[in-house]
């Protein structure tokens, strides 16, 4: 191909912006968060401004900036109204004590830390909108191109678990609905004996009466009914009432009382409004109580459920996957990372009933360990998950799965689990499939999985492995839901406050191999070898050119995710070694065993175009940074906070004992 050379770079003087503008745009950033910054890049250009090094080289580069720091300045003025969605509606002065926070086109009303509130948390609620939409898409075509009901059986008459006064009841079913499963045998009309017919011989292949395959007509599809476990202010309850279209109600339910009141006071806060946001938050219903009773109460009720507990959601999985409807989704949030990425090992046991590893790849396993916590309370009740995105942001993971009624498919739950073994000596590992599915014609059956399928040690390095898991080894993303949610996304910038970062999230997951469990990380086997790391793309166009795949991973900007063996990456470092020479080290160490066996394959350095990422392609910020400081997990509401304001919250401990001073 014939090469052009490029045309010589202007001087940089030509092109500095002037200081003053470029404050100005940080100013915006600041103000306005992540939205801020996306307005800041594209406001001269959605204008019809010129570029700045068009601006400048024809001498106008003054007046343009002038403009674009007078429409930063208006940007910034009326940021609230951005922000909320709703320009059209002035913020209301709130009571005295407390503070109005905005997020989308919610509003709440917060005193201190008397409720619990994480900023943070914005990128949650913004990709959880986002997955709703497209659920609700989703759920809108299977509906209109099915022709069976869905499998929502319910104990009904003398057997039904439902209160009769509960009071999210009526909000949940028809009065006729309602009727019929309270409805006894004793309820039913007596017949005459001509009425009665006679008992027939079944036949072996016609199902049992009410079995779940037996043919029903198909209800009219109804509007969504969501339930929150966890409310706290309600502001994600909220946000679900305000900005999702076609919903039935949003069940905020929360234990604390103090929850309950803050709930119904934003409530009518929002309300207060416009009629338009009267109307829509007109759905949230408050709930008062245990969740787990809730929920177990409230069999298949549910289209969607959000669990966003303080801490681990383990005890609440048992009631989750039974009140939500078939094909429903379910949304759960973890924030014990500690636990899960294999510090206190025997807890995640005790709570998930699978042992984690400590290893590099230790966010995405905490993904894998809770995707298969969900399947396996799932599979108790002939249910079983499908993950549609699963992802590891800041200090917790979010899964969104969606739950089926199958006791066939329920069976294969073994098949979806895979032990992990771990050298502790180098970066290796391999899967054992906790069991397996063997088919011989028309018949399958369910066997336990073979192994081992490590030797006892390490083929590497010679050390010894560990054993871990079971963790869920199927894909965790299902790729159409996750373009189709990115694509949406990007044309709604203005809908999510946290733009930037779940733009940036779903770039990346995007391009992972889905069938691909776990990742290596290439710092790691580097130091393993005390060598200086190849560059990212470099590696990886060895591992392409050696006939393999590769991609990033979303939990780890260092990871490489292959189906290439352990034993092919070492073979690529090995060459990367002997062009790269390291110093001798007199010990035994992995490395050094590693270091001390010839490659089997000749590295290949020639760069190719699969090895750059997406997001480098389409110039996204991969993991971009933190919009402030103390960007992460809060105290718990109640704990008293020094000094009193919201300004105090997130502060380390040693911040808090200064500020108290």
């Amino acid at each position: 191909p014939t090469h052009t050379a490029p045309a010589p770079r202007p001087s940089t003087t030509s092109h500095r912006r002037p200081a003053r503008a470029n404050a100005h745009g940080t100013i915006a950033r600041r103000a306005l968060g992540p939205l801020g910054a996306f307005i800041h890049r594209g406001v001269k250009f959605a204008l019809g401004l010129p570029p700045p090094h068009a601006s400048h080289v024809g001498g106008g580069g003054a007046s343009v900036h002038h403009r674009v720091r007078h429409i930063a300045s208006a940007l910034v003025t009326d940021a609230r109204a951005l922000m909320t969605l709703t320009p059209n509606e002035k913020t209301l002065d709130p009571p005295e004590g407390f503070t109005v926070l905005q997020e989308g086109k919610a509003r709440i009303l917060q005193r201190e830390n008397d409720v619990f509130y994480n900023k943070a948390q914005v990128v949650n609620r913004d990709l959880s909108l986002s997955v709703m939409r497209q659920f609700q898409k989703v759920r809108a075509k299977e509906h209109a191109e099915t022709k069976r009901a869905p499998k929502n059986r319910r104990l009904k008459g003398d057997m039904c678990v439902t209160p009769r006064d509960s009071k999210i009841l009526p909000h949940l079913m028809t009065p006729q609905e309602i009727e019929d499963m309270f409805r006894t045998k004793h309820d039913e009309p007596e017949t005459g004996d001509d009425d009665k017919k006679e008992p027939r011989d079944k036949k072996d292949d016609e199902p049992e009466a009410g079995d779940d395959e037996t043919p029903r007509e198909k209800p009219p599809l109804k509007p969504v009914r969501i339930l929150e476990g966890m409310a706290a202010s309600g502001l994600r309850a909220i946000r679900y009432a305000r900005e999702l279209d076609d919903v039935g109600c949003v069940v905020a339910n929360d234990l604390d009382p103090t929850a309950i009141a803050s709930i119904a006071r934003n409530v009518e806060f929002n309300a207060a409004h416009s009629a338009e946001a009267a109307d829509r938050v007109r759905k949230v219903v408050p709930s008062a109580g245990d969740v787990r009773m809730l929920m177990m109460q409230h069999e298949k009720m549910f289209d969607v459920v959000d669990l966003d507990p303080y801490g681990t959601p383990s005890t609440l999985l048992d009631g989750a996957v039974q009140t939500v409807a078939d094909g429903g989704l379910l949304l759960v949030t973890a924030t014990d990372m500690a636990v899960l990425c294999g510090n206190n090992g025997e807890v995640c046991w005790t709570k998930y009933g699978a042992y984690p590893h400590r290893a590099k790849y230790c966010h995405e396993q905490a993904v894998r360990i809770l995707l298969g916590s969900i399947d396996a309370a799932a599979g108790k009740y002939k249910r079983h998950i499908v993950p549609v995105m699963s992802v590891s942001v800041d200090f917790y993971i979010r899964c969104f799965v969606r739950v089926y009624t199958s006791a066939q498919q329920a069976k294969l739950a073994p098949t979806k689990v895979s032990y992990v073994y771990q050298c502790v000596g180098c970066d290796t590992f391999e899967c054992q499939p906790v069991g397996k599915a063997v088919t011989k014609g028309n018949s399958t059956k369910f066997q336990a999985g073979s192994g081992p399928v490590v030797p006892r040690e390490c083929p590497n390095c010679g050390w010894h492995y560990n054993m871990g898991g079971p963790f869920w080894t199927e894909p965790i993303h299902d790729m159409e839901w996750v373009d189709a949610i990115k694509k949406q996304v990007e044309e709604n910038k203005a809908m999510y406050p946290g733009y930037d970062k779940i733009h940036a999230l779903l770039t990346t997951v995007s391009e992972e191999l889905v069938d691909v469990p776990l990742h290596y990380d290439i710092h790691s086997m580097s130091h393993c070898l005390r060598v200086t790391p190849p560059p990212m793309a470099l590696f990886r166009s060895a591992v392409i050119n050696a006939g393999y795949r590769v991609s990033p991973a979303h939990c780890n900007p260092l990871a490489v995710k292959t189906d290439a063996p352990a034993k092919v990456l070492w073979d690529i470092l090995r060459c990367w070694v002997k062009e790269h020479p390291v110093k001798p080290i007199p010990e035994k160490t992995p490395g050094v065993v590693i270091l001390s066996k010839e490659p089997e394959l000749v590295a290949n350095w020639t760069r190719v175009h699969g090895a750059f990422t997406k997001a480098q392609r389409e110039g996204v910020t991969r993991f971009p940074s933190n919009p402030e400081e103390n960007w992460g997990p809060k105290m718990r509401a109640g704990r008293p906070v020094p000094g009193g304001g919201l300004e105090k919250q997130g502060m380390t401990k040693k911040q808090r004992t200064e500020a108290s001073k």
